[in-house]
């Protein structure tokens, strides 16, 4: 159970009457109603309001309302009825709606421009939104949060402040209602759940008012707010723990998950089979068929007497190269880690090819769904998956169905494999197409390991990947059979990693 949960649960057997015992010379909540009534007549203010029937626990609703009463809302609040009546109370309360116990009203508009430098809290949707020098409130007062994403959080104003119009200044009879109690209360009932899937989320007096309100006895109120905050305090520290084990697990998480990777990419994770074969084999396979479409590199032979691999140069002058140089033979130095023997290592360019993404003028891309989707960066992917929102009609620089899509400036590493049949990239975007003979998921798992270094590698300030870095990266080659059994073991493995952190 999380803190918010054990919080809820507290404020729920409060709500409820459950937290502390009822005491019968406290007088009952009805009572008090009808004081509340008398008293916001006496100042014009009337609602229609909710009284507990002595034979029932949940409330039924009389109208004690005249004619001549002066109205809050616009609308008399309506009876409450059985089906709104959440939970039973005890019999000394009674069921009311807010509309019976608060008035609300906006505060006065000030924008940041207009604040001028001083001590004084400005509320806004959201609590504090910055200072200023004079204050339009001269008391301790409940705000409750009208617009923006936070609407309907409450918060208490010290005794000098400015409320803007995105805030309620919350009035209520405070002879007969705790402010504490009404401000846990008002936080329980979560005032802007149903508002923040909207563009613009909002809270108004026709929503706040007719919710139904479980009230105590007032001097019941004062205990169960001496309960609660006897309470709070070891639900917060509890709360602060929780998310140093939620940071610790996240981190464990991360680890885990590297570990896991690093295993895998050196041949650790599962075992070897010699059924299938060795990545030499594999690794001759793909350079005679890139051969026969015109491609061909220098490329990494394991040598048998060493796990380590040594470059062999098997081109001939008349081949066509990917790259405008020649990819260099893999050095000793290069080599991180031992491989297994059926392995061998290779370069990255050796079994792939790479396309590097061109940025096009704003005149050739629309919003339209005209052309191919256009690819421009890391805001374009998002948990593995590619995200649409651009098309153009003059694409140079393709990617195609099933390549690897890795962010290479700005915010580099983002992966994701293509689902569309083809797209135009932009500079900040690499196309990684694999040999039939490679498995894209062991590669793209591999160089999630590399991303740091080939970070280290960026010398402009713009973070950056390299072309050439990339093509030149070493990569430690499975035969293709275990390099599916790798990424089997690695999908297995990963979502537990995942779960550390929630």
């Amino acid at each position: 159970m999380t803190a918010k949960d054990l919080k809820n649960a507290l404020l729920q057997e409060a709500v409820q009457g459950k937290l502390v015992p009822q005491i019968a010379s406290e007088g009952n909540a009805r009572d008090l109603l009808e004081e509340i009534r008398k008293e916001r007549l006496s100042h014009g203010f009337a609602n229609s309001y909710g009284i507990c029937d002595e034979k029932n626990k949940k409330s039924k609703s009389s109208d004690l309302r005249s004619k001549s009463q002066i109205r809050v809302t616009k609308k008399e609040l309506p009876e409450i009825t059985e089906d709104e009546i959440p939970f039973d109370i005890p019999e000394s309360w009674c069921w009311c709606r807010l509309g019976d116990i608060i008035n609300i009203k906006s505060g006065d508009g000030l924008t940041s421009s207009q604040m001028k430098k001083g001590n004084i809290p400005v509320f806004g949707g959201n609590g504090i939104t910055g200072y200023h020098n004079i204050s339009n409130i001269h008391k301790e007062s409940i705000v409750i949060g009208r617009v923006g994403f936070y609407c309907g959080s409450v918060h208490i104003t010290p005794n000098e402040a400015w409320v803007t119009d995105n805030a309620f200044i919350t009035t209520y009879p405070e002879k007969q209602i705790d402010k504490r109690f009404l401000v846990y209360v008002l936080r329980h009932l979560n005032l802007g759940q149903d508002n923040n899937a909207t563009a613009q989320p909002v809270v108004s007096g026709k929503k706040i008012y007719p919710i139904p309100f479980p009230l105590p006895p007032l001097s019941e109120q004062k205990r169960i707010v001496a309960a609660i905050e006897k309470f709070m305090p070891f639900i917060e520290e509890y709360g602060k723990k929780e998310t140093q084990l939620k940071a610790i697990n996240e981190q464990i998480g991360i680890l885990t998950k590297k570990a896991i990777l690093q295993e895998a990419v050196q041949g650790k994770l599962v075992p070897q089979i010699a059924s299938e074969g060795n990545a030499r084999d594999l690794l001759e396979e793909i350079r005679k068929e890139r051969l026969s479409h015109g491609f061909a590199n220098s490329y990494g032979i394991c040598d048998e007497k060493n796990k380590k691999s040594k470059s062999s140069d098997l081109r001939s002058k008349s081949q066509i190269r990917v790259t405008k140089k020649e990819l260099p033979e893999i050095t000793e130095e290069e080599i991180p880690f031992d491989i297994p023997e059926s392995w061998c290592w290779c370069r990255l360019g050796e079994i792939c090819n790479l396309t590097s993404g061109q940025d096009l003028m704003p005149e050739h891309y629309n919003s339209q769904n005209k052309g191919i989707p256009y690819i421009t960066g890391a805001s374009n992917f998002s948990n593995g998956n590619i995200i649409i929102n651009r098309w153009t009609e003059y694409a140079r620089a393709i990617a195609e169905k099933n390549d690897l899509l890795l962010t290479c400036k700005g915010t580099v590493g983002e992966m994701a494999f293509l689902h569309e049949e083809k797209v135009h990239i932009a500079r900040q975007v690499m196309g990684l197409r694999f040999e039939k003979r490679i498995d894209s998921k062991y590669m793209k798992y591999f160089i999630t390991t590399q991303i740091n270094d080939l970070k280290s590698k960026a010398k402009s300030m713009i973070p950056g990947i390299a072309r050439d870095d990339v093509i030149k990266l070493p990569i430690p080659l499975p035969p293709l059979a275990e390099q599916k059994r790798i990424v089997a073991a690695i999908e297995k493995m990963l979502p537990l990693c995942e779960k550390l952190g929630q």
